[in-house]
């Protein structure tokens, strides 16, 4: 009886000690996870951007071809190009894509047969325009981008001078390790993306392994279309909490735009707009996502980019495709914006726009001062 009494004991002193250990792993997991998150929640405040380039070709005609203007991100990205091109002399003619294929090759056509200087690809996969861009390439005519793909810089498969986009993996890592840590290292996490387009299945897939990786569960991968969410994700977000209830602690999406259209669905089963699931975005830190995270209402986080800024580097990389010069090598930051940070780097105007001198630093290069 002794010795059994003894064998008991040394098991559960085992079993605790094992306890203690996991608990121990997974705070250190949940410390690393945000001092990595902490890293891109600071203030942006210092251009580490180029400070060199050619002057500002005179007299330019730039054709952007949007995606989908219902896109956030497209339309800040527009934007800063409009505003950019403004202060050089551009002419900017921006046609929308509408979200569907059909309608981008339409705008692709379009673009063509307008004869500009240069063609900003924004904010769909470049191979689906493939026909249309090798056109261009024959014609003569550079193409920029803006998340045409997963790739930084250059893509010189596709002909594209120099893509411009955060890093979308470190994007991912970012959301996905703050609803890990939010979670008390137990998050149950439902992924939304759209394999329309490559990049968004790259930061869908990043997402998930992060999650695993930790020890975290993934409950579903749900594949729907971005530019359908307004008539998707109601009876979507209905189902998916039927199914999961309160398992489902965390949704990570590829957009902002997936949480546009989830609120009442949320309300109509009680939950709060603090509530459980918690909605992270990575990318792009729309409007709307700044208004639900500074209000608690059915958003908590967006990994954001600097739309504006992005759009001056467009032009930037433009000029600099046509002045016959290599492109700038500027990757430009993320910002993880919570209810913790959203007054500064632009969050009183509803979006990540670096306090940090960009539009100095270009407005310099381009007309030498």
């Amino acid at each position: 009886m002794k010795r059994m009494t003894l064998l008991k004991t040394t098991l559960t002193g085992s079993a605790v000690a094992c306890t203690l250990l996991s608990a121990s792993v997974q705070a250190d997991a949940m410390d690393d996870a945000m001092e990595f998150v902490n890293r891109y929640a600071a203030r942006v405040d210092t251009w580490d951007g180029p400070t060199s380039g050619p002057l500002a070709l005179a007299d330019k005609t730039i054709v952007v071809l949007a995606g989908d203007l219902k896109n956030g991100g497209i339309l800040g990205a527009t934007a800063g190009m409009e505003e950019a091109a403004g202060q050089i002399g551009w002419n900017v003619r921006v046609l929308d894509g509408g979200g569907t294929i059909s309608g981008r090759t339409s705008a692709m056509g379009q673009a063509l047969a307008l004869k500009p200087d240069g063609i900003i690809i924004n904010g769909f996969d470049s191979k689906e325009q493939a026909q249309g861009m090798q056109a261009a390439a024959d014609a003569g005519i550079p193409l920029v981008s803006w998340h045409a793909g997963a790739a930084i810089g250059p893509m010189d498969d596709v002909g594209i001078f120099a893509n411009v986009t955060t890093d979308p993996m470190l994007v991912s890592e970012a959301a996905a390790k703050w609803a890990f840590a939010d979670a008390d290292g137990e998050p149950g996490v439902i992924i939304f993306t759209d394999s329309t387009y490559q990049i968004a299945i790259d930061k869908a897939d990043r997402m998930k392994a992060v999650i695993e990786e930790l020890g975290g569960t993934v409950l579903e991968y749900v594949d729907t279309p971005i530019a359908e969410t307004s008539q998707r994700m109601p009876q979507l977000t209905t189902s998916l909490l039927q199914r999961y209830g309160a398992k489902w602690t965390h949704s990570l999406a590829i957009n902002d735009l997936y949480f546009d259209f989830m609120g009442p669905s949320l309300t109509a089963a009680g939950i709060k707009g603090d509530g459980a699931p918690v909605n992270v975005s990575a990318g792009d830190g729309s409007e709307s996502a700044y208004q639900r995270i500074r209000s608690k209402q059915y958003q908590q986080v967006t990994v954001a980019e600097p739309l504006n800024l992005q759009g001056w580097q467009l032009v930037d990389e433009m000029n600099r495709a046509l002045a016959g010069e290599p492109w700038s090598g500027y990757v430009s930051p993320l910002h993880v914006v919570t209810t913790d940070n959203i007054e500064f780097d632009g969050g009183p105007d509803n979006r990540f726009d670096p306090d940090n001198g960009y539009q100095a630093a270009y407005l310099k290069i381009w007309k030498g001062e």
